[in-house]
């Protein structure tokens, strides 16, 4: 099966990932900025790392065979500091618009507070004007509430709510999404969040429609082969092929290529691998033969 990851945090995770998801058939990626564990505190730290997002991290993937896409957004969590917010609220939309940016995200709430509403709303308010996609972070604490205030939100920003995707959904939240008509992500957690069990119900439950799976791994423990591994867990529990299909890799296109930014066909292909390539002079590999289009060099895998 080929797979479709639309939340994970690609710059904490190393190569031996990468190589590990094209492996198991993960063949595009949705990278969200995000919290990075301590508070930025100057604006040229969110420069750079936007910057990595659509262009070293879109290049590394790429380099193992996987379509690298991304989300860029201020964060909940530092939308608290609101002097720095404004800053980086300034200079987003310099790079929202860029190309493989398919969404506005992730943001939305962390402790539900005012200044969290306001970057929220600025947010939204942008992707609307722009007819972009928008990613919600859900709240780890009073996440029903949370939930339901994003969704009022995005109402009263108009912005199209099939144009919204809210993430970390568990089983007290997917009927609010689903009845707004927004989609309902799950983010599979080893030991939080959602596990593939449990999705497994809740995909038995309300069936494939507007439900996708995503790993969210990050710098903390999590697993970039989330994806794959609820999938076959899916189909063990006989679970229909196409349902399967549709929350693992369909309805993630259909949401994020609302963004006009998703080859659809082009990512149908094997890819073509070159990583003769470099980017500002910089390679993944290190003296290793790299994979090119055609046939390989002894040594090299295919």
């Amino acid at each position: 099966m080929r797979f479709f990851d639309p939340h994970i945090h690609c710059t904490s995770r190393t190569t031996d990932d990468l190589e590990a998801m094209a492996a198991a058939g993960v063949r595009a990626v949705v990278e969200p900025a995000f919290w990075l564990g301590q508070p930025r505190t100057t604006l040229g730290s969110f420069i750079d790392y936007f910057s990595a997002l659509v262009g070293w991290e879109r290049f590394r993937a790429s380099q193992f065979g996987i379509a690298h896409y991304c989300a860029i957004g201020l964060n909940s969590k530092e939308a608290n500091n609101e002097g720095l917010a404004r800053e980086v609220l300034e200079i987003l939309p310099r790079f929202a618009l860029k190309e493989g940016v398919v969404a506005i995200g992730e943001i939305g709430y962390d402790e539900i507070t005012q200044a969290e509403e306001r970057a929220y709303q600025w947010q939204l308010d942008f992707a609307q004007k722009n007819d972009m996609v928008v990613m919600v972070h859900s709240p780890h604490r009073d996440k029903k509430h949370g939930i339901r205030r994003s969704l009022a939100v995005a109402q009263e920003c108009k912005l199209p709510l099939h144009k919204l995707v809210i993430d970390h959904n568990n089983e007290e939240t997917v009927q609010d999404v689903l009845d707004a008509g927004a989609w309902a992500a799950f983010t599979i957690y080893p030991f939080t969040k959602m596990g593939s069990e449990r999705m497994v119900e809740i995909l038995k439950k309300y069936g494939p429609e507007r439900l996708i799976v995503d790993s969210s791994a990050d710098w903390g423990v999590s697993d970039p082969l989330a994806v794959p591994r609820t999938a076959a867990l899916m189909l063990k529990q006989g679970i229909d092929p196409e349902w399967v299909r549709r929350v693992t890799w369909q309805n993630a296109l259909d949401a994020y290529g609302q963004s006009g930014q998703i080859d659809v066909e082009q990512l149908e292909k094997s890819p073509q691998i070159d990583q003769s390539k470099l980017f500002n002079d910089n390679s993944v590999l290190r003296g290793q033969a790299p994979r090119v289009p055609g046939p390989q060099p002894s040594g090299v895998p295919n």
